[in-house]
């Protein structure tokens, strides 16, 4: 991993703050995340979370993570804003996904961003990190409190499996 720093920052806060308006359209009760796709400063993927097809009947935000048997891994009910924008760039541009950056964010619990004090929190997701490899995203982007940081993917997807959250 790499903290990014003067233009290269510069443009990757421009993106994750484009990530964080897509995340306002997130109807997940827990939390609002957005994601970006962008290959050669073109976004070609864009996605939000929530239950699937906006389905209220899939929705389980609200259930204790502990209720879930050990078996479930992921205990929200909703496709997370990277598989989103994954699928979105497999429908719309995928010709254009080998190689890519997937830029992820995390919105504040009132719904806000500010460029200093949301962040994305650190790799943990091994279902998003699987699908990002697969499909041949080349890195994954976050905004942590040290900066800007950019992950080759297949080290994220090693430090997803590490997360002990």
């Amino acid at each position: 991993m790499r903290y990014l720093s003067g233009n290269e920052e510069t443009k990757a806060l421009e993106y994750i703050a484009k990530a964080a308006e897509i995340a306002l359209n997130s109807t997940c009760e827990r939390s609002r995340c957005g994601s970006l796709m962008v290959q050669n400063d073109e976004i070609i993927g864009r996605g939000f979370n929530s239950p699937p097809q906006n389905s209220e009947e899939q929705r389980r935000c609200s259930y204790p993570k502990a209720s879930y048997h050990a078996k479930v891994t992921d205990k929200t009910c909703c496709v997370h804003a990277e598989q989103r924008a994954i699928m979105d760039a497999l429908k719309n541009n995928p010709d254009k996904i080998a190689g890519s950056r997937l830029y992820f964010i995390r919105l504040g619990t009132d719904g806000t961003f500010s460029q200093t004090g949301v962040q994305s929190g650190k790799p943990y997701c091994t279902m998003c990190s699987k699908m990002s490899l697969d499909v041949g995203i080349a890195e994954f982007v976050l905004k942590h409190e040290e900066g800007v940081c950019v992950y080759d993917t297949d080290e994220y997807n090693l430090l997803s499996f590490e997360f002990k959250g």
